[in-house]
């Protein structure tokens, strides 16, 4: 996966739009249209201890999650990237989806605060690599310098 450019086309899709709900619908389609063997790609909003779903490709989702609670809630309480090979396995896990094996969340910060995660599932065990935590960030943070 060439995560350079997908970090460079995010920044295309989302140069000049100073709306975070147009910038995270646009960079979850391109996650889910590009990223192979996922199938969940949005981000959760925060809103005080509460993360509220927010844009995202794949089946209906949970809505509300606390802070802590699940790795959604767990990635944004820690304000770090967790992966989880086996969900079923992550004590907490919030399950939305019984097809999905494997997440990715990484927290959206900016100027110092996160405003929202990115979640990923897939519906193999251990989807995520070294490399994607590194190229997922990077992605992330380029998206994160469109939002306001």
């Amino acid at each position: 996966m060439d995560y350079q450019l997908l970090a460079e086309q995010v920044l295309s899709v989302t140069n000049n739009v100073k709306n975070n709900i147009t910038n995270f619908a646009n960079a979850s389609a391109l996650l889910f249209n590009t990223l192979p063997d996922i199938n969940w790609a949005g981000f959760y909003t925060a809103n005080g201890d509460v993360l509220e779903l927010g844009p995202f490709q794949g089946k209906v989702a949970c809505t509300l999650i606390p802070k802590g609670k699940g790795v959604c809630g767990t990635a944004f309480a820690l304000g770090k990237t967790i992966v989880v090979p086996n969900v079923h396995e992550f004590k907490g896990h919030i399950a939305c989806d019984s097809d999905s094996n494997s997440e990715i969340v990484i927290p959206v910060i900016v100027n110092g605060t996160i405003i929202a995660v990115l979640d990923i599932d897939s519906t193999k065990f251990d989807r995520f690599s070294e490399d994607d935590i590194t190229g997922l960030e990077l992605f992330v943070k380029s998206l994160a310098n469109s939002l306001v």
